[in-house]
């Protein structure tokens, strides 16, 4: 089966910047609802229309078709009182960027630096600004179930954009997020 709109198609990737220097090595494959879903990058989309399984491909996506330019708008230096302790680099916390209206929602910040009574916080994608080279293979292709096209996403193992809550809170397919997210006022 050709790659087509409608087909759920499995990908073994690794995720690299423009100098080769490994940054993900998916330990399973991405799975996704091909056809405009948003459930990938569109220049993966692009690469992988109308491929068989067995498929073999290295693309380069540019910030601007990726994860954006870096913006040094979004970073934002807050004092550590503000913050819950501990905090620690790699935490992430929602917020607003500064002189941002509301209508733009609420960012997710990452902890970059810690210094004294200052904390660094950087509203980018960790992946933004970099160029990134996806080496691609092609695992499977089927047709998606008319549930899966009404609900635009995948369901099923490794079908990572559908949770349904279990009892305690936690996402059935969660592993629990080893980043800890606070709202900022």
């Amino acid at each position: 089966m050709k790659i087509a709109k409608n087909t759920v198609v499995s990908v073994r990737y690794k995720l690299s910047d423009a100098q080769g220097n490994l940054i993900e090595e998916g330990a399973e494959p991405m799975v996704y609802l091909h056809g405009g879903y948003q459930n990938t990058l569109p220049k993966i989309e692009e690469a992988l229309d109308g491929k068989d399984v067995g498929y073999q491909a290295t693309i380069q996506v540019e910030p601007e078709d990726a994860f954006g330019e870096y913006d040094a708008n979004l970073v934002k230096i807050e004092p550590r009182n503000r913050l819950p302790e501990p905090v620690e680099v790699g935490m992430q916390f929602e917020g607003t960027p500064d002189g941002a209206d509301d209508e733009s929602g609420p960012l997710i910040f990452t902890v970059t630096e810690i210094a004294d009574d200052k904390v660094v916080l950087d509203g980018n994608h960790p992946l933004a600004g970099i160029a990134l080279r996806f080496a691609l293979d092609v695992a499977d292709v089927r047709a998606a179930s008319d549930e899966e096209i009404a609900h635009q996403h995948v369901h099923g193992p490794h079908g990572h954009g559908h949770h349904h809550e279990e009892p305690g809170g936690q996402a059935e397919g969660d592993e629990g997020d080893h980043f800890r997210s606070f709202p900022l006022q």
